[in-house]
């Protein structure tokens, strides 16, 4: 809504900031000099004792010497009340007795009917406040009084009684001279088959529910019947009311979310209530339904990191897991939730009556983040003793972190998930590499297997690694003259690319886990990379001590050294490209090698015909590998994370381009 110009100076001329301030603080009279408009008092927004909290009654600006808070009238209704910009405004130009203008014609129509609405959904909160004290109530009160609320706790949240009649409210709202119509649209009574009008609560306990201005909207009444249909009603949708888009006790949390209290998100009524009058003012409900988007969305503009409090029980852990799931699309940096799990069969109010506000704080300050959840339901009750269950976890685990869509928050996610996977699978293959035992204690591959490399390093008993000879800055600076193959060559320069962009490990550790390197030195880095909990910055740091050697010789390979990602070492998203890219030609590579170490005598009995058709079709396939994930996304060969690959046709036809051109030339008998 737009205001029209000079609307916002005149309301701060006709507003004292010294009277809106001083709702709110206790002015330090030996200090301040109210004739010259100088207030001075302890900050409303920060614990002090001290008054450095100063008032410019005649400029209209605030500024605390303190925490440097500064602004003025309507700043301070905003940070103090936690209350949006237009709020402020309609707030302030009520106390000064100015009108709101109206968008047009039909918007203030429009506004004329909702406060039509609004007035009566106020007198019949006011009637069935009034039937709380009668006679026909006392079943009501004695409930009231075993629940632990007082006649000041019915007074601070407007508890009222709905009798068991049919048209008792409809009756006294129509004396107070509303319409039929509009007494139906506020949603307190309904109109039966034939016509007639009857009260919608009836038998019930009646709660407010309010708007963030404190408007009433409707109303939810609890049962005092066993046998009730719905121990809780909520009034119906209307024109004041949606349910999906309003929380119980809006207001009051707000502002108390605002003063600095952490906000909670109950279940009910009841709830809220008894955590609020224990302390805990910053408490929400949803209203009668599961939590849904656009109540989540205003949760997390009330607190960034709200608490979700559920019963300890079956259903509040499913209903846990709704938020969960609700929660993973709209994550962002900084909005998050935390989840506080009661104990069994007690709800808040039950906590608090046995054994305090103190185990109740207990129970906010053991709240866990929302990744611990997710992580328990795809792990417990699971058993990962073989391959095929931890792939099974691991696919669970990929398809909740792709429906995270901030991709920082999607990497910090999948960190904290490889560690507790680490925490379940254990070290022992990385382990088993640390101990100079390669694939397992004892491995060949530390005894001249495959993957053995003699003149590239070795592992020594005990562990020690025995890095290999390094040739002359001369022969070092040709690739070619170092004998290197395009596979060493690539792993190499993931190796450090990884290295000088930390934060790429989590991203491409599915490719890389599955990946083996030729050198078990540079294999044991890589392992070692994957098992680093620490920050991505440090990552070379913390390698240095136990891979030091095999990190400098891997890092004055010329070839490394002028890789492109290397040297632009700022740019992440260059670096993730050029990753992708070279993965993707590695994982070719290899699958070309091992398929030529086993299979290259096979192709001397290929049939002429068959080599011709065949090499056509591997050409295509080699030079779509060649371009990269970049380059061309139509050959189908790269998947999301840029580095999975169709090696069905993929290897095949790589590894016998490759073994053309290993026979070619030699003697076919």
């Amino acid at each position: 809504m737009s205001l029209p110009p000079g609307f916002l100076d005149e309301l701060r001329t006709r507003i004292s900031l010294s009277q809106v301030v001083g709702r709110k603080v206790t002015w330090d009279m030996r200090k301040s000099n109210q004739g010259k408009g100088d207030w001075w008092a302890p900050c409303p927004f920060h614990q002090e004792k001290s008054a450095s909290f100063h008032v410019d009654d005649r400029k209209g600006f605030y500024y605390c010497f303190g925490c440097h808070a500064k602004g003025d009238a309507l700043t301070f209704l905003r940070e103090s009340e936690n209350l949006s910009f237009m709020e402020s405004v309609e707030t302030l130009a009520r106390e000064a007795g100015m009108t709101m203008p109206a968008r047009d014609p039909v918007a203030a129509q429009k506004a004329d009917r909702r406060s039509q609405l609004a007035e009566v959904m106020e007198d019949g909160l006011q009637h069935y406040r009034m039937q709380l004290s009668t006679v026909t109530a006392r079943t009501a009160r004695d409930y009231l009084d075993r629940r632990g609320l007082d006649a000041g706790a019915q007074e601070r949240w407007q508890i009222g009684w709905a009798p068991d009649q049919r048209q008792a409210l409809f009756t006294a709202l129509q004396q107070k001279g509303h319409s039929p119509d509009l007494i139906v649209a506020s949603g307190l009574c309904a109109k039966a088959d034939d016509g007639s009008i009857y009260d919608r609560f009836r038998g019930r306990i009646i709660f407010p529910i309010r708007d963030g201005r404190g408007r009433a909207i409707s109303l939810g009444g609890r049962s005092l019947d066993p046998n009730a249909r719905a121990k809780y009603l909520n009034g119906p949708e209307t024109e004041l009311f949606d349910k999906g888009r309003n929380l119980f006790n809006l207001a009051r949390a707000r502002e108390a979310a605002g003063k600095g209290q952490t906000l909670i998100v109950a279940e009910g009524y009841m709830d809220v209530i008894a955590l609020s009058e224990a302390g805990f003012g910053a408490t929400v409900a949803p209203l009668g339904t599961a939590v849904t988007e656009e109540q989540l969305r205003l949760i997390w503009r009330i607190h960034d990191e709200p608490v979700i409090a559920l019963d300890g029980d079956a259903a509040g852990i499913r209903a846990a897991l709704r938020v969960v799931d609700l929660a993973l699309p709209l994550l962002e940096a900084g909005k998050g939730l935390r989840f506080a799990v009661l104990p069994a069969g007690l709800d808040p109010d039950d906590l608090i009556r046995a054994e305090g506000a103190a185990a109740m704080q207990a129970v906010i300050e053991a709240a866990q983040p929302m990744v611990t959840l997710l992580w328990q339901r795809e792990t417990e009750g699971r058993v990962f003793d073989s391959p095929e269950r931890r792939a099974s976890l691991d696919k669970s685990l990929r398809a909740v972190l792709m429906r995270i869509q901030d991709p920082s928050l999607r990497s910090h996610y999948g960190e904290e998930m490889k560690r507790l996977r680490r925490g379940i699978f254990g070290q022992s293959f990385g382990q088993g590499f640390a101990q100079g035992g390669g694939f397992g204690q004892g491995g060949a591959a530390a005894q001249g297997g495959r993957g053995f490399r003699p003149g590239r390093g070795n592992w020594q008993g005990g562990g020690k690694w025995s890095p290999p000879a390094i040739p002359s800055p001369t022969t070092r600076s040709s690739v070619l003259a170092s004998n290197l193959s395009e596979e060493r060559v690539l792993e190499q320069i993931v190796l450090a690319t990884l290295l000088t962009h930390g934060g790429l490990v989590s991203e491409f550790e599915p490719a890389l886990d599955r990946l083996r390197f030729s050198d078990l030195g540079e294999e044991a880095l890589k392992l070692a990379m994957l098992r680093h909990d620490g920050e991505a910055d440090g990552l070379r740091a913390a390698l240095q001590s136990m891979h030091g050697p095999v990190l400098e010789n891997l890092l004055n390979q010329n070839h490394v050294m002028s890789a492109p990602p290397v040297l632009k070492s700022e740019d992440t998203l260059f670096a993730r490209m050029c990753l992708a890219a070279d993965l993707a030609k590695l994982v070719a590579a290899v699958a070309a090698r091992r398929e030529i170490e086993e299979a290259a005598e096979d192709l001397e009995g290929l049939a002429d015909e068959g080599v011709t058709w065949r090499l056509a079709r591997t050409n295509e396939a080699r030079f779509a590998a060649q371009r990269g994930p970049q380059e061309d996304r139509r050959s189908g060969l790269v998947a999301e994370n840029g580095v999975e690959m169709d090696r069905d046709e993929l290897e095949e036809a790589r590894s016998l381009w490759d073994r053309i051109n290993f026979t070619k030339g030699k003697p076919r008998g």
